[in-house]
Parts: C-alpha cells; structure tokens; sequence
C-alpha cells in the first residue's frame, strides 16, 4: 500500500472542474502519486458514464501505482453506494466523490470499506 500526505490542489480542482463539466453525468478517473502527494488523475481509454454510474476499463490500466479512484455524484450524496464500495476494494485505498456544486466543500474522501478518511489539500 502507498502512503498519501494528501492531494494537491490542482488535482483536486481537476476533479471538481471536470465533475461540473460532464454533469448531468458521472465522471470517473484514478488517482496516481508521487512523492506522496496525489498529483495526477488518470482517465483511462474506454472509460464510459451515464446519470447513474461510470465504468473504468481495469484492463486498460497502465503499470503505474494507483492509490485509488474519484468520480462524481451528479446528486448532492456524497454517500458511497454499493457499487462503489465493489469499485473502492478492487483500486486503492484513497477514494473522492465530488458532488453538486463541486466547490472546494463538496467532495469527501473514503477508504476502501466506505470510512471517511481525511486528505489534506497540499499547495505545490
């Protein structure tokens, strides 16, 4: 397992910027770290989103770390459902959802089992 210190701002505003743009659909992507810092999101080819649910193509995973998963809710529910928990345990153990309105306030963070955890926002 990867150790996280947090996620830096910019990839937490790409997650929120790219939730509000695809609404009334969900977004889904990966999140990948360096140095301890999620810096990077990953969308991998294939990947496919409707008002309920978005689907990543595991297959098409590059050979790079992956510390866990984001998407949006286009609901204000940032509850994880039971596809998402299937979802969390198969990818990491760091997991955002973002929800309406997608400001620095509407996204939370879990771990695999569906526990809030906290991710400090790091300024780079």
């Amino acid at each position: 397992m990867y150790r996280v210190k947090g996620i830096a701002r910019e990839a937490l505003e790409f997650i929120l910027e790219a939730s509000r743009s695809t609404m009334p659909r969900e977004f889904a992507g990966l999140l990948h770290s360096s140095d301890g810092v999620i810096s990077e999101i990953l969308i991998l080819p294939g990947t496919e989103s409707s008002e309920w649910m978005a689907w990543i193509p595991m297959y098409m995973l590059p050979s790079m770390p992956i510390v866990g998963s984001c998407h949006s809710h286009p609901v204000p529910n940032p509850v994880p459902s039971k596809e998402d928990l299937e979802f969390f345990s198969r990818t990491g153990s760091y997991h955002i959802i973002a929800y309406p309105p997608f400001d620095e306030r509407s996204w939370r963070c879990y771990d695999p089992s569906g526990r809030r955890r906290d991710l400090m926002v790091i300024e780079e």
